[in-house]
């Protein structure tokens, strides 16, 4: 049986993803004041293609920061713009 669909990503557009951070750290009331960025890079190894700077976190916040965005980069994989 091929299990390859289980480590598939969804492809999403920067603003896709954006929306869908923001929503995820609102939902955390230590990350609701968190500001981000996403940002496009090469691809990795690991096969992701964008990360997130963090800005204006929280000493207490920051595990659970870093949590949140490593969770959404394992399901996500930037859309390759047409």
């Amino acid at each position: 049986m091929d299990f390859d669909f289980l480590n598939a990503k969804t492809a999403a557009s920067l603003d896709e993803i954006r929306v869908r951070v923001a929503h995820a750290l609102a939902r955390h009331p230590l990350c609701r004041n968190v500001r981000f960025d996403i940002v496009s890079v090469p691809r990795t190894r690991r096969g992701g293609n964008w990360t997130v700077t963090l800005q204006s976190v929280e000493t207490r916040a920051v595990w659970e920061a870093s949590e949140i965005v490593a969770d959404i980069q394992d399901a996500y994989d930037l859309a390759v713009a047409a």
